[in-house]
């Protein structure tokens, strides 16, 4: 008897097969001319087949069938289906397989006989039961048996008990603080747990059918982040989400969400939704934020209280040791006091650095945008530096001739970023010398890349001290040269942050030529169309000129001291003697000054005023002046706080300049010139 061909050319607009993005329904003719192409496609199918026509008798099966289930194709085609063994098919009986092939016929719609038991104990398969329609009606019903044997046998034979759909929902209900739901492929809610309930507050009544969206604020509905959120998972798989969600009653609940798309043969059915109460977690972090910043806010006062008890002392000390120096002494006093006030200013070098790096850890560092002379910058810089050099070194400086004059950024810390790299040098060059160069490295339409090298024929650093040379609290050299030096560790670590903060770099390599480093650091630095600044923080140390200037410009001046410690006062008065002011007064508090203000409010030609004082502080006296007596008479900060952003706060509340103790006698000329002449 001959076999019947399968006429799968009817099917054209139920099957398709993509070649290239070509359709092969598009080529309907073409497969015409080639009778009996998808019977052997079918017949050579590795999934084992069987394929019935509409009164169910088998018209092709599969290779792989016949394989499976020891026939041949003669004992298949022309046969009911019905007729077979059922573990021919497989199935577990024909009861089943009636009713399973009835309901995808009547669904239209594929139809699954899950865990058939072919062989006890050593083949177990699914039967996928697959109608086919053409105008309406019943052309063909496909099976196809997928082998599911590894699910039962390794480990051990399945509890089938746990394995069905009513375990499932168990599960799902038994998790607290989370609903698990079922979405239709357009965001409608399909399917409802008691999990989902006891989350929502919604009864499966009330809501199945209702758009997800119901459970998100009216702002994401206004922006569709429901529908965005469906897009964003069927583009990348899943999409998960933190935010706000509502209940029934209207409270909210801080939500994880986790968005799933499913498919069935390749076509979207739908989404799966699981939503968790993460209000717990979300309560523990604002409790740890708001923990981490009152922990910053308190260390931040702390420092701002060290600052100014360890800078007031410092202040007189310094300051005294000024004057002192100005008096006649023999060698060997000006040799002990220039000890001592190099050892002040070491260690304020140190207070200035654990300051600074602790801003910098914090995140509450800013860089200033002002105009820059790198040519000055590097002179004063290296006149610091030779103060420090040991006997024989020598120190030179090089500046490239395209590098403009003038630039726009932080000269303030561009000098301190230099000055700390020097400072390095001069302490690790016992003999040779030190050089400086910059240059231009890169050029964009509104900024320019400075390349700044610090080159030294000092001990270098050891290879094993490299990967934490720009770390914090750390001495690389100390273990290399069983030597000791100086210093907190902070210099580099400072340095490769400001660097950072100004879009440059830091780095290290040895002396090509031998003994010593070289440490480089690049910066970017804006374009500016001038040919000199207007006003430039940035200038040569204060010397006799300037002093003979300010005493020229003192003469009949009458300055106010506000300043409530003694020892500060009293070096104060006698400092600004020295530089060529002979009509003095002094209060020790806002309210005092307030008071001398009041009684010849236009006698002064500039007040020095202190911040922290008892009864009445700086800046509530400086509003005072400003507001109730409408004086605008220059008034200059001169205050231990010295955090980064006093200066700036301090000129917000009305003052004129800012001086941080211990005050430098050059930077007080340089402020009073500025405001007197």
């Amino acid at each position: 008897m001959k076999s019947p061909t399968f006429p799968f050319t009817k099917l054209k607009s139920t099957f398709s097969i993509r070649s290239k993005g070509i359709q092969a329904d598009d080529h309907a003719d073409h497969n015409r001319n080639r009778p009996g192409i998808m019977d052997r496609i079918i017949a050579l199918s590795p999934v084992p087949s069987i394929i019935t026509d509409g009164s169910f008798k088998i018209v092709e099966v599969s290779t792989s069938y016949l394989g499976f289930s020891k026939l041949s194709r003669e004992d298949c085609i022309g046969v009911s289906v019905y007729d077979l063994a059922p573990s021919k098919i497989p199935a577990p009986d024909i009861e089943t397989l009636r009713h399973t092939i009835d309901k995808a016929i009547a669904l239209k719609s594929v139809c699954t006989i899950d865990g058939v038991e072919v062989t006890p104990n050593l083949y177990y398969c699914n039967l996928r039961v697959i109608p086919i329609f053409e105008n309406g009606s019943l052309v063909y019903v496909k099976l196809e048996s997928y082998d599911i044997t590894d699910r039962y046998t390794k480990g051990g034979a399945i509890n089938e008990s746990l394995d069905g759909p009513d375990t499932l929902k168990n599960l799902i209900d038994s998790i607290q603080h989370a609903a698990i739901f079922m979405l239709t492929p357009e965001g409608k809610i399909a399917t409802w747990t008691q999990s989902a309930a006891t989350l929502k507050g919604y009864t499966a009544e009330e809501i199945i059918g209702k758009h997800f969206s119901i459970f998100y604020s009216k702002n994401d509905i206004l922006t569709d982040k429901p529908g965005r959120e469906l897009a964003k998972a069927i583009q990348d798989g899943r999409v998960e989400d933190e935010g706000w969600r509502y209940r029934k009653d209207g409270s909210k609940f801080w939500a994880n969400v986790v968005i799933s798309p499913i498919y069935r043969f390749n076509v979207l059915i739908g989404f799966s939704k699981v939503t968790r109460d993460a209000s717990d977690r979300k309560e523990i972090e604002g409790r740890l934020i708001s923990a981490y910043e009152e922990s910053a806010k308190l260390k931040s006062q702390f420092l701002a209280n060290m600052s100014h008890e360890i800078r007031t002392p410092m202040h007189g000390m310094l300051s005294a040791l000024t004057l002192l120096k100005d008096t006649e002494l023999s060698d060997k006093q000006h040799e002990l006091a220039s000890i001592i006030e190099g050892s002040g200013s070491t260690l304020l070098r140190v207070i200035n650095d654990i300051l600074d790096y602790s801003k910098l850890s914090t995140g509450t560092f800013s860089i200033n945008s002002e105009v820059v002379n790198l040519e000055d910058i590097h002179r004063t810089s290296l006149q610091e530096c030779k103060k420090l050099l040991n006997p024989g070194v020598t120190i030179t400086s090089e500046i490239a001739s395209d590098i403009p004059q003038f630039s726009k950024g932080d000269p303030v810390r561009y000098r301190q970023i230099l000055q700390n790299l020097l400072s390095n040098a001069a302490k690790f060059t016992e003999s040779g010398s030190i050089h400086v160069s910059s240059k231009l490295k890169g050029d964009e339409e509104s900024f320019h890349r400075v390349y700044t090298e610090v080159i030294d024929t000092g001990i270098g650093v050891p290879d094993v001290s490299l990967k934490r040379l720009f770390d914090p609290f750390t001495q690389v050299f100390d273990k290399a040269t069983g030597k000791q030096y100086q210093g907190t560790g902070l210099g580099l670590s400072i340095c490769k942050n400001l660097v950072d903060l100004m879009g440059g770099s830091i780095g290290y390599h040895p002396n090509p030529d031998g003994k010593g480093s070289v440490f480089w650091f690049s910066v970017r630095l804006g374009k500016v169309n001038v040919s000199s600044p207007d006003d430039s923080r940035e200038s040569s140390p204060v010397g006799a000129e300037p002093i003979e200037e300010l005493k020229m410009v003192a003469s009949g001046k009458q300055i106010l001291l506000v300043e409530d410690n003694k020892i500060s006062q009293a070096v104060m008065l006698k400092l600004l003697s020295n530089i060529g002011f002979d009509r003095i007064d002094a209060a020790a508090n806002g309210a005092q000054a307030l008071k001398l203000l009041k009684a010849k409010p236009f006698s002064y030609h500039a007040i020095l005023m202190d911040i922290n004082m008892p009864i009445m502080d700086g800046v509530e006296a400086t509003t005072e002046i400003r507001q109730t007596l409408k004086l605008d008479l220059p008034i200059i900060a001169l205050t231990a706080n010295a955090l980064k952003g006093d200066a700036e706060t301090y000129i917000s509340k009305g003052m004129n300049a800012y001086i941080p103790k211990p005050v430098n006698r050059a930077r007080l000329v340089k402020s009073l010139l500025a405001v007197l002449k």
